[in-house]
């Protein structure tokens, strides 16, 4: 598995210095680039093949957030910010992973490796048939062992912290990654309705207003965010 390319994008020379000290003792994490300002960013972004963006988001004239939104094809990123109030506008964004400032070295570890089990290369080499067919199945990391799951055999996915939980029938399924970093694998049946949920729509039983009773008689809210994604499934 080739090394992660990263670029660090933080107006705080401190947040470079901890980054910078925190990959140096991952051989698979390379530092290719350092900025200061959001739009210094773009050069290297041009030039530079970059797997992954650790940024900031309150930075002078643009805004991570802002910058990330005027980006085409962005890499993996994952936020480093002193502000949790803006986590689930950076999860809308499909950002990797959150990481509020101060984070510890096992915190920065967690984002990393999700990044390194999501990325482009790997997700194909596992989930993806010869001649670029999707397949009815996935592969998800549980413990140390790569456990392959029938799409068809998914009821929901739940965020559990730096977590996701795979609730099958009759199990459930721990994996360090976020629900985010599941979206782009999983087929048109799966959506997500609350930024803790992402549901297998054969498997709902009911919608009642802000409520999906699923067939295993779980319930789960709509969130605020995503009920115009729910009205249109009665259109």
């Amino acid at each position: 598995m080739k090394a992660l390319r990263a670029l660090i994008v933080d107006d705080e020379p401190l947040a470079h210095k901890v980054i910078v000290q925190y990959a140096a003792e991952l051989p698979f994490l390379e530092i290719v680039g350092q900025c200061y300002k959001a739009a210094e960013a773009y050069t290297h972004l041009e030039e530079s093949s970059i797997d992954l963006l650790f940024l900031d988001i309150n930075m002078p004239r643009l805004k991570g957030l802002d910058f990330l939104r005027t980006l085409a094809n962005p890499p993996q990123v994952i936020i480093t910010s002193a502000y949790e109030e803006y986590a689930l506008e950076g999860y809308e964004l499909r950002v990797t992973d959150y990481l509020l400032k101060p984070f510890r070295y096992e915190r920065f570890l967690k984002a990393v490796n999700a990044a390194r089990q999501t990325r482009p290369e790997d997700s194909s080499s596992l989930n993806t048939a010869a001649g670029g067919q999707i397949q009815d199945r996935l592969f998800v990391k549980v413990n140390k062992r790569h456990l392959q799951l029938n799409f068809n055999d998914i009821h929901y996915l739940e965020s559990y912290g730096n977590y996701v939980k795979i609730w099958t029938a009759k199990d459930c399924h721990l994996t360090a990654r976020t629900l985010t970093s599941f979206e782009a694998e999983l087929p048109e049946d799966f959506a997500r309705v609350h930024k803790s949920f992402i549901l297998n729509k054969t498997e709902i039983h009911y919608v009642e207003g802000a409520m999906i009773i699923m067939k295993s008689k779980k319930a789960m809210p709509v969130g605020k965010n995503f009920r115009s994604i729910v009205k249109e499934w009665f259109k």
